[in-house]
C-alpha cells in the first residue's frame, strides 16, 4: 500500500514533466539571446518578439487567423446554441442521439475531414479554397463542442420558467431573449471562446483548405520546415498564452453554479 501511494504521485509527476517540460522550455528560450536553442542560455532579451512584430508575413498570418477565428466563433456559437436549445426543448429520447450525431466530426480524424472538405469544395461544388473554405471546415469541428457545452447547461435548465413567460403573454422570441438568454449568457460566451481558441490553433484543416496565404499555425509550420528561427518560440509562447487565457476564461464562465 505504501509503495503504491508513493509510486502513483511519482508516475504522475514524471508524466506531467514530460508533457509540460517542452512548453516551459519553448517559453524560456523565447527570451534567450542565443540563435541556437541550446544550453547554456544567453542573456534575456525581447529581440525575437521585436523581430516577429516587424515581420510582414507574421502580420498577414495573424490577420488571416483572426479573420477566420472570429466568424468561426460567431457561427459556431449561434448554430450550436440553437441546436442545443432545440434538443433540450424536445426532451425526448431523440435529443441525445441527435446531439451525438452532430458531434460525429469531432470523432473523425482531422486528416479525413480535411481531405473530404477539399473534395467537396473543389470537385463537387467548384468553390475556390481560401478563408471561407477554412471557416466552413472549422465550424464543422467547433460547432459540436459548442452544442455540447450549451447542452450540458440546458440539462439543468428550468423549463417551467419558459412556460410561465409564455402564459404571461410573451412570444417565443421574447421568451428566448428575456428569459433564456440571460441564464445562458455565461455558457454561450465560454463556448464562443472555446471555438475561437480551437480555430486559432487548428492546423490540419487550415493547411488543406487555406489555398494561398497562411494562418498562424501554417506560418509556424513553414518556418520550421525551412529553419529553426528562434522567433518560432516567440510565436508559440504567444499562442500558448492566448490559448490558456481563453480556456481559463471559458472554463470560468461555463462552470455550473447551481
Amino acid at each position: 500500500m505504501r509503495i503504491g501511494s508513493f509510486a502513483w504521485p511519482l508516475v504522475m509527476g514524471l508524466l506531467s514533466a514530460f508533457l509540460l517540460g517542452p512548453l516551459v522550455l519553448v517559453a524560456v528560450f523565447s527570451f534567450s539571446s542565443n540563435a541556437l536553442i541550446s544550453f547554456p542560455m544567453g542573456e534575456l532579451t525581447l529581440k525575437w518578439y521585436r523581430d516577429l512584430l516587424a515581420n510582414a508575413d507574421f502580420h498577414a498570418a495573424l490577420t488571416n487567423s483572426l479573420a477566420i477565428a472570429l466568424p468561426v466563433a460567431l457561427i459556431s456559437t449561434v448554430t450550436g446554441t440553437l441546436a442545443a436549445y432545440a434538443f433540450a426543448e424536445w426532451r425526448t429520447r431523440l435529443g441525445l442521439p441527435l446531439l451525438a450525431l452532430l458531434g460525429l466530426p469531432v470523432l473523425l480524424p482531422p486528416l479525413v475531414i480535411a481531405i473530404s472538405l477539399v473534395v467537396l469544395y473543389v470537385r463537387w461544388l467548384g468553390l475556390p479554397l481560401g478563408r471561407p473554405a477554412v471557416i466552413g471546415g472549422h465550424v464543422l469541428v467547433t460547432q459540436p463542442l459548442v452544442a455540447a457545452v450549451i447542452a450540458s447547461r440546458m440539462a439543468s435548465f428550468d423549463f417551467t420558467v419558459l412556460e410561465a413567460a409564455r402564459d404571461l403573454g410573451a412570444s417565443r422570441w421574447q421568451t428566448f431573449w428575456k428569459v433564456t438568454l440571460p441564464q445562458m449568457r455565461a455558457a454561450i460566451v465560454g463556448a464562443a471562446l472555446i471555438a475561437f481558441a480551437l480555430s486559432l490553433d487548428e492546423f490540419i484543416i487550415a493547411v488543406f483548405t487555406i489555398g494561398g496565404g497562411n494562418t498562424i499555425s501554417t506560418f509556424v509550420w513553414g518556418k520550421i520546415k525551412t529553419t529553426l528561427d528562434p522567433s518560432i518560440n516567440a510565436i508559440a509562447t504567444i499562442l500558448l498564452l492566448m490559448t490558456i487565457g481563453l480556456t481559463l476564461i471559458a472554463l470560468r464562465l461555463t462552470r455550473y453554479r447551481g
